[in-house]
């Protein structure tokens, strides 16, 4: 599922982009540069920027549009819901989430990027970034949908 996102991203970045030919640092509308001939371009985004790839384009559009999952929110929430609210210690009633989270960090740490690559393998959120911004799908395919992709 994640190949066919990345294809329609990488279609959205070049429909919001335009080729660029650095060589004659100009916007290029045809398949060669008119001026120099070349044809490897980069992509420009207008009052952002030029680079190679559409990589740095798809985080763009998707910084810009979507709001990203906040992994850790997103997995105190599925505990809160999974365990009671609080716990009993002794005559101490204490919220479940703080004490798990404070009495092993370490734990919880693990638990939580296990849930991130569960929900991952499941297909509900995607990661364009290497690991620092996490997105829906179903977030990502609505935005594709809007596009006509």
């Amino acid at each position: 599922m994640k190949s066919e996102i990345q294809q329609r991203l990488e279609q959205l970045a070049i429909q919001r982009t335009n080729a660029f030919c650095y060589s004659c640092y100009k916007t290029v509308t045809a398949l060669h540069c008119p001026s120099c001939g070349s044809d490897d371009f980069m992509r420009e985004i207008p009052e952002v920027g030029v680079e190679y790839g559409t990589d740095w384009v798809i985080r763009q559009i998707l910084t810009e549009e979507l709001e990203p999952v906040d992994v850790d929110a997103a997995f105190e929430e599925m505990v809160r819901e999974v365990y009671p609210e609080e716990v009993t210690v002794g005559w101490m009633t204490l919220d479940t989430v703080s004490v798990m989270k404070e009495m092993d960090p370490t734990s919880w740490r693990i638990a939580v990027q296990e849930w991130i690559e569960n929900e991952e393998q499941e297909g509900n959120i995607m990661v364009f970034d290497g690991g620092n911004n996490y997105y829906r799908v179903s977030d990502l395919e609505q935005l594709l949908r809007e596009e006509g992709l």
